[in-house]
């Protein structure tokens, strides 16, 4: 099978199409035959092993010290079930499903195996398996942060970075539970960010959040620009910081800043369920979910996808295609 493979670490031009050997399910495991991933912000990190300050050595552990260790990035997919492995009950041949595949990778393949009882579910039937991918890395991702949070009808949500695959998910999932949304984004991207439900958008490069006079229960930061110390004064007594990308020292003090703040202070690993998105699933066949794809690049293409990525200006999601009948040149 074709995939885009890394064999050390860098620029995207470290990315190649090659011929590897097609995987077969194991005992639990589906075979899925990809026909959209994303190439997310995750993506372009462990590519490039380009962390946030201090995460070096967790990152040359998780991801590789000296080359890669998964050489297949790609943390989600949608595609169509070719075969499943020994006691597989739930998914047969045929079906079309999505599925997050975590820090294990390897959606930008044309078959991934995927673990039945993991973050799999049925394709939204209203959605092309490109627009259907977009609801699994940044909807389950912004899904967890937000509910560690307990929002309630009439609480006040600030996302910080509105316009990414995170934070577009989380202004429409905030505005879900019933929240008033501030979405924080450059002024290009305002009307899409108001597109999704945000009740107030700011422009981050004419208006500094923090140095208002307004107060938020909950507050949500998809850069990693926003440390606690810049968004105490921000967040309501009992409110809550959520933290999407943090250096290590966010994520190793968010606990004791919880107890000396009473605001609580989340960071850190997501557990991504099936239940999540079976719920995303569920909204945006009610048209209550919106897929926000930017662009959509062909698997011989990736280069590409992964140089747009770098340059931190993408809105939503990046999809990269992996159709039968795909263009079949080799980057």
């Amino acid at each position: 099978m074709r995939a885009a493979v890394y064999r050390h670490f860098g620029p995207p031009e470290a990315v190649r199409v090659e011929e590897i050997p097609k995987p077969s399910p194991g005992r639990g495991e589906v075979l899925v035959k990809v026909h959209a991933s994303t190439v997310s912000a995750a993506d372009h990190r462990a590519r490039g092993r380009d962390v946030p300050r201090g995460l070096g050595m967790l990152a040359a552990l998780a991801l590789g010290i000296f080359k890669p260790r998964h050489r297949v990035l790609g943390m989600d997919v949608a595609g169509v079930v070719e075969a499943v492995g020994a006691n597989v009950t739930k998914f047969r041949p045929g079906d079309a499903v999505i599925a997050m595949l975590g820090a294990s990778f390897g959606g930008h393949a044309e078959y991934a195996c995927v673990r039945a009882d993991g973050a799999i579910t049925a394709n939204p039937r209203n959605m092309t398996f490109e627009d259907a991918v977009t609801l699994v890395f940044g909807g389950l991702t912004a899904r967890v942060f937000l509910g560690r949070a307990g929002i309630k009808p009439g609480d006040t949500v600030l996302v910080n970075g509105a316009s990414g695959a995170v934070g577009t998910a989380a202004v429409q999932l905030a505005k879900q539970l019933g929240a008033h949304v501030t979405g924080v984004s450059s002024a290009a991207n305002a009307d899409l960010v108001a597109s999704l439900g945000a009740d107030r958008v700011l422009d981050y490069s004419a208006v500094d959040f923090t140095a208002e006079d307004v107060t938020y229960d909950v507050v949500m930061d998809c850069v990693g620009n926003l440390p606690f110390e810049g968004a105490a004064a921000s967040i309501k007594p009992g409110g809550a910081l959520l933290l999407v990308v943090a250096d290590l020292n966010g994520i190793l003090l968010a606990p004791w800043r919880s107890r000396a703040s009473g605001k609580l202070v989340t960071a850190g690993s997501v557990k991504y369920t099936a239940e999540d998105l079976a719920f995303l699933v569920h909204l945006a066949e009610l048209g209550q979910y919106q897929a926000v794809r930017e662009r959509s690049y062909d698997l011989a293409d990736v280069v590409e996808a992964h140089r747009f990525v770098g340059t931190g200006r993408k809105r939503g999601n990046v999809v990269l295609r992996l159709p039968a009948g795909a263009a079949a040149r080799m980057s």
